[in-house]
Order: structure tokens, then C-alpha cells, then sequence
């Protein structure tokens, strides 16, 4: 890729990255590209539809979602590390306003461009997931992509609601208590 052209696609990325944090992911490309300083032609060039855009912004959060599973599989007993990937993931997933909606109707399309974004976050569900049923301390009757629907609605509520992060924890607590073996 050329200098230039990098140059306006890094520039793309953090632009949007702003106003998803300001505006929500359903905000004007136009003021995307104005932010910018591109043409649309230019970010519809290197972002052919709102779905790609938001597929690029959110990539760089995923080596961060990774490095989170990642730590909790290592660092945290079963039970502690799926309770906390299940909160850290809905609050990751509020960040931006209308994200939820967004990472529903991926999910739903196997062709979407945001599809090999969330297939990775229901993997690392369904891995803290199966440890934590290996230990005993999940119940076995609830699928990964389950699980991931649940904390995508649970995001949705904390954005709606306006939950701060000890609220969000709470709400997860209280959503995912059926999911967890009574302890002995």
C-alpha cells in the first residue's frame, strides 16, 4: 500500500473510532470522512460499506479481547474467569452507542464483514465457558453462541440504561447467576 494511501485510511480509522465514541457506530460516514479530511470517495474506496468500517475499528480491540482470554485462562480459577470475561465483555461491547445492535446482525449474517470479529469473541466465550464446565463450576446445557447473546443483550442494557461499570458487573451477576454450579 502506498504511504498516502495508508496515511488516509490510518487517518479514516481514527476518525471513526471518534465519532463511534461520541456519536454511536450508526453516526454519518460523511462526517467520517470530513473528520478525516478525506473524500467519500476515498473512505468508501478503502470502506465499501458501514459494516466494513466498523469490522476495521473494531480489529484492533480484538488482540486486546484475546490478550483478556488469554489471561483469564491462565491467571484466574475457572469460575472467576468466565464470570470476568462476561463482564468485561458486555462493558467492551457498550462502548460504542448501537454496538450491540450492530454485533447482533453480524452474527446473524455468516457473510457480514464483522462475522470473523464476533466468531472469535463466541469462541473465547465457549472456551472460558467449557473450562469452567470442566471444573463443575457451569452448567453443561448452554452453548457458546448462547452465552454470546446473552452478554450482547446484557451490552445493550448497560448502554440503554446507562450503567456505569460497578452497575454493568451487577447486571451481569444477576443475568448470568442461573449459568454457574451451586457452589459446595
Amino acid at each position: 500500500m502506498r504511504a498516502d494511501a495508508r496515511r488516509n485510511r490510518d487517518a479514516i480509522l481514527r476518525a471513526a473510532r471518534d465519532v463511534f465514541e461520541l456519536e454511536g457506530v450508526l453516526a454519518s460516514i460523511d462526517k467520517i470522512a470530513i473528520q478525516a479530511g478525506v473524500g467519500n470517495a476515498t473512505l468508501y474506496r478503502n470502506f465499501p460499506t458501514r459494516e466494513d468500517l466498523l469490522a476495521a475499528v473494531m480489529g484492533a480491540d480484538l488482540a486486546e479481547a484475546q490478550a483478556k482470554a488469554d489471561a483469564l485462562m491462565q491467571d484466574e480459577r475457572p469460575r472467576q474467569g468466565l464470570a470476568e470475561w462476561l463482564a468485561w465483555l458486555t462493558w467492551r461491547l457498550r462502548i460504542w452507542h448501537d454496538l450491540p445492535q450492530c454485533v447482533a446482525d453480524a452474527q446473524a449474517a455468516p457473510n457480514s464483514s464483522m462475522n470473523p470479529a464476533v466468531s472469535m469473541l463466541v469462541t473465547q466465550t465457549g472456551a472460558l465457558a467449557e473450562r469452567a464446565r470442566q471444573a463443575g463450576d457451569a452448567i453443561g446445557s448452554v452453548s457458546a453462541t448462547e452465552l454470546f447473546e446473552l452478554v450482547t443483550a446484557l451490552s445493550w442494557a448497560v448502554d440503554r440504561f446507562g450503567d456505569d461499570e460497578t452497575a454493568a458487573r451487577r447486571r451481569v451477576e444477576v443475568a448470568t447467576a442461573g449459568l454457574f454450579t451451586p457452589r459446595s
